[in-house]
């Protein structure tokens, strides 16, 4: 575990350069020590407080971000690419799980910065590397948050009003529009330091909006992009689920009554059968939602804590492994879609046939499916 220095650093510790030959002091390899005078602002004094780690730690995260990596670009590249040229899956609903991907492909802009940054065990680029690292970030962060948003009003919709609930292509392409909207303020503002700004932090080599600097507008701007990005998100989902599982009991205690009446068994029809396959959807988006807390619910905790907390409870390993979590939900999200979507699966078996994938031959085995027999009919 890395050790804490309990002297306040007031300011930056001495950079010493290559070209002298000269071994650093123990004090002088405190986090920080390779970063020059002129680009001190990028560090924190309280990072400066512990000593900085050994090379097996930035060896090890340049690894798992390697992997997450590929997994991340083949995973989220098949779900664009099958979902955008596959008719049965063009269909109003299916555009949220694109853009969805979309936001996770560039959190994924992040990771080969991220395994440069490790290995040279400073920030690339210092600001301007610093700042286009957090910009994927927040993009994709606040994307991904606001998205799922937009799933679970999707899926609400769609269950609890089947015959005239349904998204069109057009509503679903506003709605999108609007999640890209979303996500402007909390990126633009700091990004021209309007208000906040884009820092290190933890092992100095990934960046995010800067949570521990002592002054109002900081703790009124963290306060601000918490609410924004992970509150409100949150609130919608929760909502809208809430309503989604209500409309769900509804049903079937009116189906129970209806068979009670009629004494029959269970009363079920082809409506009834295109529910069952929403439903089957909807536990994918409960899924995500699931994914979304363990991603994000840890890095607003550290964020709170920052400018609002105990501040030793902050060390930078605590606070890159959040950072690692929202990393591998992005790269997780896609699969769930494989697992869970046979429709899906089928055009992966078709397309990709080097993963390996067995599908029985089906028609009727999704949302998207069931919604285009139903465009056919009424056509």
């Amino acid at each position: 575990m890395l050790s804490h220095n309990e002297t306040v650093v007031n300011g930056p510790l001495a950079f010493i350069g290559e070209e002298t030959g000269y071994v650093p002091s123990m004090r002088e390899r405190f986090l920080g020590w390779n970063v020059p005078p002129e680009h001190s602002d990028l560090v924190h004094p309280h990072w400066r407080g512990f000593i900085a780690p050994g090379k097996y730690w930035h060896i090890g995260f340049a690894l798992i971000y390697s992997m997450l990596l590929v997994m991340s670009v083949v995973g989220n590249c098949c779900v664009i690419w099958i979902f955008s040229t596959s008719k049965p899956l063009r269909t109003a609903s299916n555009m949220f799980i694109v853009s969805l991907a979309i936001f996770d492909i560039i959190m994924a802009f992040e990771m080969p910065m991220l395994v440069i940054n490790s290995f040279m065990e400073r920030m690339i680029g210092w600001e301007i590397g610093c700042d286009a690292y957090a910009v994927f970030g927040s993009i994709s962060g606040m994307g991904q948050s606001i998205t799922n948003a937009a799933i679970a009003f999707d899926r609400y919709r769609t269950i609890s009003c089947p015959i005239d609930g349904r998204l069109n292509s057009k509503q679903a392409a506003i709605i999108i529009a609007f999640t890209w909207f979303w996500v402007t303020p909390f990126t633009v503002l700091p990004l021209l330091k309007v208000w906040g700004r884009f820092t290190t932090e933890g092992l100095l080599t990934t960046c995010s909006f800067d949570f521990l600097t002592e002054d109002q507008d900081t703790k009124v701007f963290v306060m601000s992009i918490f609410i924004w990005s992970y509150v409100i998100p949150l609130t919608f989902i929760v909502y809208f689920y809430s309503q989604l599982l209500q409309s769900i009991r509804n049903h079937e205690r009116m189906l129970r009554e209806q068979a009670k009446k009629m004494n029959v068994k269970s009363l079920v029809s082809n409506q009834d059968k295109e529910r069952s396959v929403e439903l089957r959807i909807a536990k994918v988006a409960f899924t995500i939602f699931f994914l979304f807390l363990l991603a994000w619910t840890p890095y607003a905790t550290v964020a709170m804590i920052g400018a609002f907390g105990n501040r030793e409870l902050l060390t930078p390993i605590s606070t890159m492994l959040p950072a690692l979590f929202a990393k591998t939900v992005s790269c997780i999200d896609p699969w769930i879609y494989a697992i869970n979507h046979p429709r899906y699966r089928q055009e992966l078996q078709k397309r990709c046939k080097w993963m390996g994938i067995h599908e029985p031959e089906t028609t009727h085995d999704s949302a998207s499916v069931q919604t285009e027999k139903i465009k056919s009919d009424d056509a």
